[in-house]
């Protein structure tokens, strides 16, 4: 058996005496191109972080149910979608409602109608505020004359 073994050498490199626990300062050059060697090796870290900066609410008018999944990839992209469903027939439309419907909660997110065909598909992390009056109430009010 080997005295000590890999459990001894882990321990030994962790014990190195040059490191002094009150010594506080350091070169700030030596940590400026450290830090420049960090970024600019291609870290995929930083590229996540400033792509989620980047917020985007995406127009959609689909033609087609194929249509769905430009909006689904965008969504799970963490960006928010319109969809306006003026230009396909109401079975494709119902059927891309629900596809949504499935991507946003899948996401935390939400999905709210916001015009007659026209709904607004968010990801968790997008806050909506205010209200929109219901299209019926409209058609009330422009009868009475308001």
């Amino acid at each position: 058996m080997i005295k000590g073994g890999i459990p001894m050498k882990i321990s030994e490199f962790f014990r190195s005496d040059e490191y002094d626990e009150d010594e506080t300062d350091y070169d700030e050059e030596d940590y400026r191109t450290a830090q420049a060697e960090t970024q600019g090796n291609g870290s995929k870290v930083m590229e996540l972080v400033n792509k989620n900066h980047e917020k985007k609410i995406m127009l959609f008018e689909p033609r087609i149910f194929s249509d769905v999944k430009a909006i689904a990839q965008r969504l799970l992209e963490g960006q928010a979608a319109v969809v306006n469903f003026q230009r396909i027939d109401d079975g494709q439309a119902h059927r891309v409602v629900d596809f949504l419907s499935g991507v946003t909660f899948a996401i935390d997110g939400k999905i709210q109608r916001v015009g007659e065909k026209i709904f607004l598909c968010t990801p968790d992390d997008f806050i909506v505020e205010g209200n929109l009056t219901d299209t019926r109430q409209d058609d009330e009010f422009k009868m009475r004359g308001i």
